[in-house]
């Protein structure tokens, strides 16, 4: 298996970066869209328009970048030779990743409030924590470029 991975190491890494670049652009977008949604609360139309944009946006382009951006990131981290678990920069790497992921479940939490017209987060609170994932992307890129 170990050979398998270190053959594809090359289209691995590719179609990780594909996922991750596909799951950061979702990650950066919803919030924008929520921030829209929370502003229109008084127009039905467009908040059924913010819905459906916010579910396709869910749903056809995050989970599936999440899911392959997990599968190829594991598969990398198993293959032999790439990862140096005696440096730090793997541990914070995997710590980024994974408040990444929490934060995609609470948009994820967000959305189905939109969903059930229970949201009580303010259009702000959505603009401030749409700063959180620039923060996490600047700790992983960091971690896995300079490798400290």
């Amino acid at each position: 298996m170990t050979d398998l991975l270190s053959i594809l190491y090359p289209w691995t890494k590719a179609f990780h970066i594909i996922a991750v670049i596909a799951w950061m652009a979702g990650i950066f977008y919803l919030p924008r869209l929520f921030v829209h949604h929370v502003e229109q609360a008084n127009n039905a139309e467009m908040r059924e328009t913010f819905r459906m944009m916010e579910e396709k946006l869910l749903t056809v382009i995050m989970r599936p970048a999440m899911v392959a951006t997990w599968v190829f990131g594991l598969c990398l981290a198993l293959t032999p030779g790439i990862v140096d678990w005696g440096l730090v920069w793997p541990w914070s790497k995997a710590g980024g990743v994974l408040l990444m992921t929490a934060f995609h479940g609470w948009l994820s939490r967000c959305y189905r409030g939109f969903a059930s017209g229970e949201n009580e987060v303010t259009g702000r609170q959505y603009r401030i924590m749409n700063e959180a994932p620039t923060l996490l992307m600047v700790v992983i890129v960091i971690s896995v470029v300079v490798k400290f």
